[in-house]
């Protein structure tokens, strides 16, 4: 996922710490194979039949008692947020960013979620301003964020309106970046045709000199974004089709939020 740099964090870029107190699982985060990965090409090839015999949740899942869900969305997901990492879930941060271009079609891309306040009203995202997203964003400030973590069947779903914070913000969060996730923005051009990977090379290599002679450098276009919840939806899922989902809904001010909670069909 290298074109969508405000993807998947970089290896030394900091990630959301586990629980305090909790042990990590036995078999929480296997170390990566050195041996790269193939396209699998035998056996069958139509999509019914490599996922025939495959149920989806056919596994343990934990529980989830909505009745015993704090008053704000914000406290909860931090839990589920360090049940995942203590499960060994890869990449819990990637979530979903859904807009809709000019003409209203959608439009999806895997980003990193940075952070979220206590209350669980603003929800914190980085994008190059001149990047698909960026445009549909600065002409729609609205989109959906969705996050999914397999291994516990959990899925949380947010809407609301976005806004873009001041440079000065963008700025110092694009100095908490790895050097190879700053190197990729200064490249910048994300989205646009590529010629050839030597191209791409020649691009890096000179971004790369860059960011060497000034280290303060930040890419043109770099933004944070906060999508400030309307509805925050926590979904848990069940082999039976049983699922448990609670919504919340924002009634307040982003500034003095009021939540209401909902149980939802499945």
């Amino acid at each position: 996922m290298a074109a969508e740099e405000e993807g998947l964090t970089g290896p030394d870029e900091a990630r959301p710490a586990p629980e305090a107190g909790a042990e990590p699982a036995a078999d929480a985060r296997p170390e990566p194979s050195a041996e790269p990965l193939h396209e699998h090409r035998s056996g069958p090839r139509s999509v019914p039949e490599l996922l025939l015999g495959r149920p989806p949740m056919a596994r343990p899942l934990p529980s989830f008692d909505h009745q015993a869900a704090p008053a704000e969305p914000g406290p909860l997901f931090v839990d589920w947020l360090a049940t995942a990492l203590h499960a060994g879930v890869l990449d819990p941060q990637a979530f979903t960013l859904s807009t809709v271009d000019a003409d209203g079609m959608p439009d999806a891309r895997v980003l990193v979620l940075r952070d979220v306040d206590a209350a669980g009203t603003g929800w914190n995202f980085s994008a190059a301003a001149d990047s698909p997203k960026g445009r549909q964003l600065a002409e729609h400030p609205a989109a959906a964020l969705t996050v999914y973590w397999p291994q516990l069947g959990r899925q949380v779903r947010v809407r609301g309106t976005v806004e873009r914070a001041a440079d000065l913000v963008a700025a110092a969060e694009f100095a908490t970046r790895s050097p190879a996730a700053r190197v990729g923005a200064l490249v910048g051009r994300q989205s646009e045709p590529l010629g050839s990977v030597a191209e791409y090379d020649e691009a890096e290599a000179v971004a790369r000199r860059r960011l060497e002679a000034h280290p303060d450098a930040v890419a043109p276009g770099h933004a944070v974004y906060t999508l400030w919840a309307h509805e925050v939806e926590f979904w848990q899922g069940d082999a039976q089709r049983r699922h448990t989902r609670l919504r919340y809904t924002r009634t307040g001010p982003v500034s003095s939020p009021e939540w209401s909670r909902t149980l939802l069909w499945p």
